[in-house]
């Protein structure tokens, strides 16, 4: 899957470190309502194809990972600041 670097000289792995790199940061450094949306432009940074399917839960057991995903937020980011914004603004 990864034999794309074998074929890198150093310049090149030193790119791809710093592409991918920068990728990782925007992800990391989303913060409000952006925490929550599909990501394609992170799985967009691996040489392979993104396949078009992706299963999504059917909405109370979406909702439900959501909550528990925001209760998480609480207990590892307790002093986090509050982005009280609705979605758009």
């Amino acid at each position: 899957m990864d034999s794309d670097l074998d074929e890198m000289d150093r310049e090149r792995l030193v790119e791809e470190v710093k592409r991918l790199r920068a990728g990782i940061r925007a992800h990391r450094d989303s913060s409000g309502h952006d925490l929550c949306w599909f990501h394609p432009q992170l799985w967009g940074l691996l040489p392979e194809p993104m396949a078009p399917e992706v299963a999504v839960p059917p909405w109370p057991r979406f909702m439900r990972g959501c909550i528990a995903y925001r209760a998480s937020l609480d207990r590892e980011l307790a002093n986090a600041p509050v982005h009280d914004k609705e979605f758009g603004e």
